[in-house]
């Protein structure tokens, strides 16, 4: 029994009927829909759980990668429960039991206050299984002191077939969990033909070549921040939108309502309010959809209205100003579709928010199923934790060319990056090197006040070590402020500047 095989057997007890519980779960959760398997009502438990400094150093550790990280890092911490469940039943048999009993309550009470009763369903199922499994093959482990060969064997084949059976349950359940329905659903959206379509991307809006983006990015490369650890399951069929609150009329609105009405196409730029000093999150698209003012207007906004609360299927709430919402010149849209084809699921289909000028934690709410007119008394997810109300794009530029660390030609060398000011537009660009004098960058054909500009110039770069720094004037004058601020809380300042080595071998 406290043989190095004898405790291997054991921990394996216990990582097998763990993994018999999570498929198990798993497997319930297909039927239920996404966001219900018991990993993904834990680690959304435990975001609603975490200080806000340490979500923040999620994002900025782990960028687009931070829900991958968090659920991997809830297996871990499973796994190794599991293991110390196992290697604990050796002596007593009860604390295996135990600490399943713990980890399966946890489980629960996390289904429950994130999805209400439907959520400890999963949860309860698995803990069920993980508790079955267990005995069993505890049975077989311990019977291996009595007829070690017919007992080792009695284990071996119990842990094949339950692992087994995890693996086949958790395919199941995730192959039922929705996704299917929801690329079948957009399929069958087919094309969305905008009455009035954006205006071409002409010549020269880019600088491609030089090192700066393409001026429109493709939906897989479009940056994704949000705080769904599971993509909600929404088919177009199903979708309701409710408009209400302080409304002369409430409206309810299908997903067929709103593309029957005239669509606009507006190609827009996004910019998170968690992107760092030259960072990434930032990304352009031609979104097709619905004018919010449209809607607004319709409902009829009564006096002392001052914002649009909205809410996603996922739980997360935004409050965007009315006034802007309200604006036939600011061109709030609800989007239906992004880049000639229906919103990918990772990105709010069926419908989404997509407002010019605002960081997304105000105005860019996907899967949204609620818009309620009411005033900046109802705070939403992220100004409850300190984040700011309004939410202005700052005027901001990026080098993208060189990268930070990157080892140059010695000599004549092209700098190349991008500016924005949403809807406000970008006049000029500025680069020095060295701290010496600022010198005016090419600046690529503007499309629209509402879209990022890209830039570039020629320098000369001696032997050696160089800093390069760059800085943004919009079209209201005001240049960008060389005083660095962090992203909390409404959006980072600062002159991007990156550091390179030329490398006189490629001269």
């Amino acid at each position: 029994m406290d043989s190095p095989t004898g405790r291997i057997r054991f921990a394996l007890l216990g990582l097998v009927s763990a993994a018999a519980a999570l498929g198990a779960g798993q497997l319930v959760a297909g039927f239920l829909g996404p966001g219900y398997g018991p990993l993904t009502v834990v680690g959304d438990a435990a975001i609603g759980l975490s200080p806000q400094p340490l979500k923040e150093w999620a994002i900025r550790a782990f960028g687009e990668s931070d829900k991958t990280v968090l659920l991997a890092g809830a297996a871990v911490v499973l796994a190794a429960a599991a293991g110390i469940a196992g290697l604990g039943s050796r002596r007593w048999p009860d604390f295996g039991f135990a600490v399943i009993g713990l980890l399966g309550m946890a489980g629960f009470a996390a289904g429950i206050a994130e999805r209400g009763a439907r959520g400890a369903i999963a949860p309860l199922v698995a803990v069920i299984v993980g508790l079955a499994a267990f005995s069993l093959l505890r049975a077989a482990a311990v019977s291996n002191r009595v007829e070690p060969s017919i007992g080792r064997r009695r284990f071996l084949l119990g842990s094949v077939g339950v692992g087994a059976g995890a693996a086949v349950a958790w395919f199941v359940g995730d192959s039922l969990a929705g996704a299917g329905d929801i690329q079948r659903s957009r399929l069958a959206v087919g094309s969305l033909r905008p009455r009035t379509p954006a205006p071409p991307i002409p010549a020269g809006a880019d600088f491609a070549g030089s090192g700066t983006p393409r001026f429109i990015t493709p939906n897989p490369e479009f940056y994704r921040i949000d705080t769904a650890l599971s993509v909600p399951a929404m088919r177009a069929e199903d979708y309701r939108l409710r408009v209400h609150g302080m409304v002369d009329r409430e409206l309810e609105l299908g997903y067929e309502d709103l593309r029957e009405r005239g669509l606009v196409a507006k190609t827009i730029t996004m910019t998170c309010v968690s992107n760092e000093v030259g960072g990434d999150y930032l990304s352009t698209a031609t979104f097709v959809g619905v004018p919010i003012h449209e809607v607004l207007t319709e409902a009829g906004i009564r006096t002392g209205a001052q914002q649009v609360f909205s809410t996603s299927a996922d739980g997360f709430t935004a409050g965007t100003p009315l006034d802007v919402l309200h604006d036939p010149r600011r061109g709030a849209l609800l989007a239906l579709g992004m880049n000639g084809e229906p919103l990918p699921a990772e990105h709010g289909f069926p419908v989404r928010m997509v407002t010019p000028g605002l960081y997304g934690y105000v105005s860019a709410t996907k899967w949204l199923v609620d818009l309620e007119v009411t005033t900046f008394a109802k705070q939403a997810y992220w100004e409850q934790v300190g984040w700011g109300k309004w939410g202005p794009i700052k005027t901001e530029s990026r080098i993208d060319r060189p990268r930070a660390g990157e080892r140059v030609p010695e000599g004549r060398i092209m700098l190349a990056g991008i500016a924005w000011a949403q809807h406000t537009g970008i006049e000029a660009v500025e680069v020095r090197v060295d701290g010496g004098p600022w010198q005016r960058a090419q600046l690529s054909t503007e499309v629209s006040a509402d879209t990022w500009r890209m830039w570039r110039i020629p320098v000369e770069l001696g032997r050696g070590e160089h800093t390069v720094q760059c800085r943004a004037t919009d079209r209201s004058g005001y240049t960008q402020t060389e005083a660095r601020a962090d992203p909390v809380p409404d959006g980072a300042t600062g002159w991007h500047t990156v550091l390179v080595t030329t490398d006189p071998a490629n001269r």
